[in-house]
């Protein structure tokens, strides 16, 4: 049986801007045949036991020659399987779909083309120049720049296209600039027009150099600036100053590593993006219902007794979701706690209850186990029972606290957490380039769990590679953690909640912009 090859536009770079049918391609794929501008966060999106095949070019060297790739293809097609040729951008602009279309045919494999914003117009976009403008420009051109001076000559007509348009795209010309330059000035455009370069648009790299067609050689070569990167020349790039938008967010320019578990990584997530970042989802710990008869026994036991409970402690979100699953599975009622007082330790636990009909009591001043009994202690009378559900790895604090006080405890470990079983070649590759800026931890699992993971995947000793990335944590116990394995934590949230955290980052990120300016 044949497969199916999908020809797939990943976007200039940011994971988002691909289209929902390119994902959906992707999340259906058995193959995964990629290059080095799609986002390494699309590849997480494939179902699980799917194959990735990296076969990107580099600027000194290339991986795979295209005829290899449009081989491989058919090979892959041919025995049945889903493949997805994902490209960076659209594949119809200088992306060799036609050569991989037409092997494609010639062998009678079925195929699609699914077109993806091209970089021509969305990399300006996100440097805040528009291509078109109503005063500026009201026609656009886009001209490969990629090829060595006599083959630019050879498929470029200068004369026509130096004043054809109002604005000229160049895509993949850092290393010719000088060249394009010249021919453009040569053929008409005056020396005074204005060029902007934008590199890894859409990403956390992306950084914008300005000049004019007289100046912008030496001061690419001045700054070093190098590929990938698109050339904007016209008017439109004076629009820069009026509508930048992107550099102006709070976390702009930081790719930020969230270890929290998949299942709560979207809040986190969400708020760096809407600030700016690039959040690279790694999640290091699951949380899975307890298994084993003695262990589901204590559970039943303990929430076989609602009524009786005079206090019902939750010290987390999970706490809350995994103590309403076990009354689920239970078949056990919620009004037979009608006896107990509810207490969240943050407002995040406080929500998750109240989301399900339960409102707890005021919130402690601290956002941990300490704070709760500091809020309540004088409530706590000897002899009240209370209920704890909670992890299997919660600290002992609480329940000793309680006992201490005279309180009967019940403890019921409602939810294990494990190590995750994934590893992230993609993650080792943006740690050793330092491309990953942070990484935030929101408990102490997650920093014991990374580190392990770090090592599973063949890190002999992880604190060097993440020696220049800030460490930002949730709480004084997630930092006394990151410090005993020796890690340096840079960015501590007091208040433990995610908005703190977030708060820090962009505070750091502030900073940073400060001190660079000030060079």
């Amino acid at each position: 049986m044949t497969g199916k090859v999908y020809l797939v536009g990943a976007g200039p770079g940011d994971a988002k801007l691909i289209t929902v049918k390119g994902l959906e391609c992707i999340q259906k794929a058995d193959v995964l045949v990629y290059d080095r501008l799609a986002s390494p966060r699309l590849l997480k999106k494939m179902k699980p036991g799917g194959d990735k095949v990296y076969v990107g070019k580099l600027p000194d060297r290339h991986t795979m020659k295209q005829e290899e790739i449009n081989q491989l293809l058919v090979d892959l097609a041919s025995q049945g399987k889903t493949v997805v040729r994902l490209k960076g951008g659209d594949p119809t602009i200088f992306g060799r779909v036609g050569e991989e279309a037409g092997l494609l045919r010639q062998h009678g494999i079925p195929y699609e083309i699914i077109p993806g914003i091209t970089s021509a117009i969305s990399v300006p976009a996100y440097a805040g120049i528009p291509v078109t403008h109503r005063d500026h420009a009201s026609s656009l051109s886009i001209i490969t720049g990629h090829e060595s001076p006599d083959k630019l000559d050879h498929s470029i007509h200068w004369d026509k296209v130096t004043n054809a348009t109002g604005t000229l795209v160049f895509l993949m010309g850092v290393a010719k600039i000088g060249y394009i330059s010249n021919q453009l000035i040569k053929h008409g455009r005056p020396p005074e027009t204005p060029v902007a370069l934008v590199r890894w648009g859409t990403r956390a790299e992306q950084e914008t150099l300005v000049g004019t067609l007289a100046d912008i050689e030496a001061k690419v070569r001045a700054a070093d600036f190098q590929p990938p990167a698109v050339i904007v020349v016209g008017d439109v790039v004076l629009q820069r100053e009026e509508l930048m938008w992107a550099e102006a967010l709070p976390l702009f320019g930081k790719r930020i590593l969230v270890t929290r578990s998949r299942s709560q990584a979207s809040e986190l997530v969400d708020r760096i993006e809407e600030l700016g970042g690039e959040p690279y989802e790694f999640p290091v710990i699951e949380t899975i219902m307890p298994e084993g008869d003695e262990k589901k026994a204590i559970i039943a036991e303990a929430l076989g007794a609602l009524e009786a409970y005079d206090w019902v402690f939750f010290t987390s979100v999970n706490g809350v979701e995994f103590f309403f699953r076990h009354l689920e599975e239970l078949g056990a009622d919620i009004r037979r706690l009608y006896r107990a007082r509810i207490a969240a330790v943050g407002p995040a636990t406080a929500r998750a209850l109240a989301q399900r009909g339960l409102v707890s009591e005021a919130l402690p001043e601290r956002f941990q186990a300490e704070g709760m009994v500091e809020k309540f202690g004088a409530e706590l009378q000897p002899g009240q029972k209370v209920l704890l559900p909670r992890g299997d790895l919660a600290r002992d604090w609480l329940p000793d606290k309680l006992k201490e006080l005279g309180l009967q405890v019940t403890e019921a470990d409602t939810y294990e957490t494990v190590v995750t079983g994934e590893d992230d070649d993609e993650l080792l590759k943006l740690l050793e380039e330092g491309r990953i800026h942070a990484v935030t931890f929101t408990s102490s699992s997650t920093v014991r769990n990374f580190l392990t993971i770090l090592k599973r995947m063949g890190v002999q000793d992880p604190l060097p590679l993440l020696a220049n990335v800030k460490v930002a944590c949730i709480g004084p116990l997630t930092q006394k953690t990151a410090v005993e394995a020796g890690l340096t934590p840079g960015l501590l949230a007091e208040e433990s909640t995610l908005e703190a955290l977030v708060q820090e980052l962009c505070r750091w990120n502030a900073e940073t912009r400060t001190r660079l300016q000030s060079i």
